[in-house]
């Protein structure tokens, strides 16, 4: 009785707590097309921010659901759905395509446009199409995914930013670097004082996706900036009604160089010294030192991400912090980031306001080793040792001489690579912040009108130094070396535009209006002090400002889903150039034709899209060298550059050239295009031709004695013409619940010419370029009419019977029996005829993996680490009391003498690369989602070039900084 008595009066007490008792929702959602499941899908009860995500098989469970509670299921590309909740314990969703965002939105520039509405070449690149791996330069994201767009890496070094170019750069003399704008703030192109990459403030994790313009279609509403193509990055923001979700993702990596320069060991430079005439073996010492080995180490990094995340009603925010460090494969150098990201999103008055703000800030630190160190290593005596206790330099060993003073380095000697990196402190720390305020406003009035604000700023700062002890050999003055600097770069932007969108009866034509005014300041200033000679200077200070004041216009006409008619135009006004040419004009045209919309293929079950586009379009280039070129300026004497008036030494100003009607460079473009997708776009792709005309090229050229204030004078005389045609694929090999397949190609044929190099007529007139190592002054390129950029400028090499090249020995091309300067000829060019990238995705269940091939072809390098010392008497022509290593193409040649303008140094530089490579799981879970990944990156490089690496920009492979091969594991957690 007293047991029921409990049990009675415990159930009585549980009674009211039931009425709080609250409920627990799961299912599955799948797509109602294919039945797949759909990972990511924002699960949330309406009005409150109680809410989930389903996992990787689109299972879900969301807690503390009361009756007459509404779930919401939403998600990208999908119809939202809105479900009662009346005590089901389970609850399945099928959702539907949303046709309205099936067809995905890219931007273009103060605007955005749906996919197959655009008319101008333009390409999206998102998050799930980026390489993997621990990516510390952003554009290393995209290197080999679209076609025309070729990103070559720079050197090894930990940070280094890669070159981007987008069809091939329209410039000679001025910047070739696409115009780059980070949520709607365009970048000073400049870059960026003391960073190693200026894109290396955007943490690459951050990136929602890039949107390539390449035609001046796309391009011109950027009008004078725009010739080299711009790329616009958009960074990630928080999701509206998404419940919160913290992700945590840590990257370890790994690296080592893969080849070295081949140089003589220690063995075979002693047979060489001993065998050669007029040389002391005595000189050489009695180790085996392999100073390539000596510099270079194991690199290691890591790349953390902290990022929370979530939407409460119509406030929605993302917070991130990056820490990025890094070591260079080459001692002493050094690599971090700190970096905080944040996105605030609001949604005002019925979400005709909203306000947007997105703010970058980072903190870069540099440990900078000198490399120098690289051709030292290539050249240094491998008999000698790396230390010398009797050595007054710091203990290392130092080639030296006897003189009345003591004993002092061999000043033309090559220093030792070891004590160049450990006898030099330099770094620096670079703070930088890009943010942007924007404010869109749709009239309650007149909602298809919309006023756009947008107020943004770049400003980084630097602060930095190095040092370099007396002790050390590569000081060759009497104190200590060092310098200090610091400056600033500061970036103001005011955006305002009103936009206009609103589908009109007239043959059902849907309008789009923009138009607008912007103004963006850029200023900059450094100073520095330091040492100079044997004294210390206090260094002038460079200030440097420039504004451009612009207006733009575009209108935009889709008529009966079918015709496709844009037009832009935009007038920019530079404080760079001179008044009388101060404003430029640029206007351009589109036109589309949406064939899978006519009646003939609206019901095909084979094409499932196809139109054809074409556009005219005009642009400049801004960065033209000079701010201001068209002015007279003095500039004032540095360091120990001052005039002797008896006893007194007065600094000096200095008047520099001019060229009072100097302007920006022009580029009229052509471009035609077809896009196509069939079987429901499991193969797509998009086709590209195009011409471009570059007028009024900037380049320094002679002028006559007495005509300007110097011989060389920097103003307008070129014209260059460039052709090519891009090609890109996309299929879907297999597509399942379980297995999906999907591979990406691109492929882009290129050509470039110098049509006009100067004011005159003479055909003969050329432009030296391409500066080598050997020699002073010597060069290997040339610009010339009729011929690509980087075209080199060669002696034909004669080779005997065995295939071998004979020394001194060219081709007397003029026919007049000796061998002149005018026997050297344009030969082959840097500048590939096409190159491809190949990406590979495929997941089988939880497990995916993917990876990316490049390729060039038809471009050529000059080998000048063979050049400058793969020959004999650059080891033996040296002073009487030490010898330099040389390059064991020697072995090969035999040359006595250098042969700096033979073409036997130009080599095929084809390659295809294996560029990264990655494997993943994921592990779904109830609280956590866990993914583990292996990254490879620079795998395998199939050519047949000698050198260390045959992807070098410019054509000229001297002193390379070797890329390493990385591995890395990626530990990826979300709560």
């Amino acid at each position: 009785m007293k047991t029921l008595f409990k049990s009675t009066l415990f159930l009585l007490l549980l009674l009211p707590m039931s009425f709080f008792a609250q409920n627990v929702v799961s299912g599955n959602v799948t797509e109602s097309a294919t039945g797949l499941p759909i990972p990511g899908v924002n699960v949330i009860v309406k009005g409150t921010s109680n809410g989930t995500t389903t996992d990787f098989d689109g299972n879900y469970t969301l807690k503390d659901v009361k009756n007459e509670d509404v779930i919401v299921y939403s998600f990208l590309g999908f119809a939202s759905q809105e479900i009662p909740f009346e005590g089901q314990s389970t609850i399945d969703v099928r959702l539907d395509e949303d046709q309205a965002t099936l067809d995905e939105v890219v931007l273009i520039g103060y605007g955005a446009t749906s996919e197959q509405d655009a008319t101008g070449a333009v390409e999206k690149i998102s998050t799930e199409q980026f390489n993997q791996g621990a990516v510390v330069a952003p554009e290393q994201l995209i290197s080999g995914k679209s076609a025309g767009v070729q990103i070559t890496p720079g050197g090894g070094a930990p940070g280094q930013g890669g070159t981007i170019r987008i069809r091939g750069g329209a410039s000679l003399s001025a910047s070739n670097d696409p115009l780059i704008v980070v949520d709607g703030v365009p970048l000073d192109q400049r870059g960026v004082q003391g960073s190693r990459n200026a894109l290396n403030s955007i943490n690459p994790n951050e990136i929602e996706d890039f949107t390539i313009l390449k035609d001046a279609a796309a391009t011109s509403i950027y009008g004078s900036r725009a010739s080299n193509g711009v790329i616009l990055i958009t960074t990630k923001k928080g999701k509206k009604d998404s419940p919160f979700q913290f992700t945590y993702d840590v990257k370890a990596s790994v690296g080592n160089i893969t080849e070295k320069v081949d140089v003589l060991n220690a063995d075979e430079f002693r047979e060489l010294i001993e065998n050669a005439p007029g040389t002391n073996p005595s000189l050489l010492g009695e180790s085996n030192t392999d100073w390539q080995d000596e510099i270079y180490k194991t690199s290691v990094g890591a790349i953390h991400n902290l990022t929370a995340t979530q939407g409460i009603g119509n406030f929605y925010y993302r917070a991130n912090f990056n820490h990025t460090s890094e070591t260079g494969v080459l001692k002493g150098d050094f690599y971090e980031r700190n970096a905080f990201n944040i996105a605030l999103n609001q949604d005002l008055l019925d979400n005709h306001l909203k306000l947007s703000l997105t703010s970058k800030n980072s903190l870069d630190k540099n440990e900078f080793a000198d490399q120098g160190a690289i051709g030292s290593a290539v050249g240094f005596d491998p008999t000698q040792p790396i230390y010398d206790p009797n050595s007054p330099f710091g203990g290392y060993f130092e080639f030296t001489r006897q003189t009345n003073g003591g004993i002092t380095q061999q000043n033309l000697a090559t220093r030792n690579p070891v004590a160049l990196l450990e006898q030099f402190d330099n770094g620096n720390q670079t703070r930088r912040s890009i943010t942007n305020l924007n404010t869109e406003y749709k009239f309650h009035w007149l909602p298809e009108l919309k006023a756009v604000v947008s107020a943004g700023f770049d400003y980084a700062e630097v602060r930095g130094g190095n040092f370099r002890p007396l002790a050390s050999a590569a000081n060759t003055s009497n104190i200590d070396q060092f310098q200090n600097y610091s400056g600033f770069n500061r970036n103001y932007l005011l955006d305002t535009y009103l936009n206009y969108k609103k589908e009109i009866n007239l043959f059902e034509t849907e309008v789009d209006l923009t138009a607008g005014h912007s103004y963006q300041e850029f200023y900059s200033y450094s100073n520095s002090i330091g040492t100079q000679q044997d004294q210390v200077v206090d260094f002038p200070e460079s200030i440097n400002r420039n504004t451009l004041e612009s207006y733009f216009a575009r209108a935009s006409f889709d008529i009966n889903d079918k015709y496709l008619i844009s037009g832009s135009f935009r007038a920019d006004g530079s404080s760079r150039v001179a008044p009388q040419n101060r404003w430029g004009y640029f206007p351009a045209a589109s036109i589309g034709w949406k064939l899978h919309n006519e009646a003939f293929l609206a019901d095909s079950k084979f094409v499932t899209k196809l139109k054809i586009r074409g556009g005219y379009g005009e642009t400049g280039n801004y960065e033209i060298g000079r701010n201001y070129g068209y002015l007279g300026l003095y500039s004032p004497s540095q360091g120990g550059a001052r005039y002797q008036f008896g006893n007194e030494f007065v600094s000096t100003l200095r008047p520099e050239e001019y060229d009072e009607d100097l302007k920006w460079e022009s580029l009229i473009n052509y471009n035609a295009g077809l896009d196509f997708g069939f079987f429901s776009n499991r193969i797509s792709g998009s086709v590209d031709a195009y011409y471009r005309e570059t007028k009024d090229l900037i380049a320094t050229v002679p002028v006559p004695a007495g005509a300007n204030l110097s011989d060389q004078l920097l103003t307008n005389v070129g014209t260059t013409v460039s052709r090519g045609i891009e090609v890109g694929l996309s299929g879907e090999i297999a597509r399942s619940e379980n297995f999906n397949w999907e591979l990406n190609y691109n492929i882009s044929f290129q050509d470039r010419e110098i049509t006009q190099l100067t004011l005159g007529d003479n055909p003969d007139f050329f432009i030296p370029q391409g500066g080598i190592g050997g020699g002073v002054g010597n060069t290997i390129q040339l610009w010339k009419e009729g011929y690509d950029p980087t075209t080199f400028f060669v002696f034909r090499q004669v080779y005997n019977d065995a295939g071998q090249p004979i020394e001194g020995a060219y081709v007397d091309v003029n026919g007049d029996n000796q061998i002149t300067e005018a026997d050297r000829q344009p030969y082959k060019k840097a500048t590939p005829d096409y190159f491809m990238g190949l990406t590979n995705t495929m997941n089988y269940k939880n497990l995916d993996f993917s990876f990316t091939f490049r390729g060039s072809f038809g471009n050529y390098i000059y080998n000048n680490t063979q050049s400058s010392g793969g020959f004999i008497e650059a080891a033996t022509n040296t002073p009487s009391d030490y010898y330099a290593n040389v390059n064991a193409n020697v072995l090969e040649t035999g040359f006595q003498n250098a042969q700096y303008f033979s073409d036997y140094y130009l080599r095929g530089a084809d390659f295809v690369k294996l560029d990264n490579v990655s494997l993943g799981y994921t592990i779904p879970g109830d609280a956590v989602d866990f993914r583990a990944s292996l990254t490879a990156s620079n795998v395998l490089t199939i050519t047949n070039y000698e050198g260390l690496d045959p992807e070098v920009f410019g054509g000229i492979d001297n002193n390379f900084y070797p890329r390493s091969r990385r591995f890395v594991l990626g530990l990826n957690f979300i709560f």
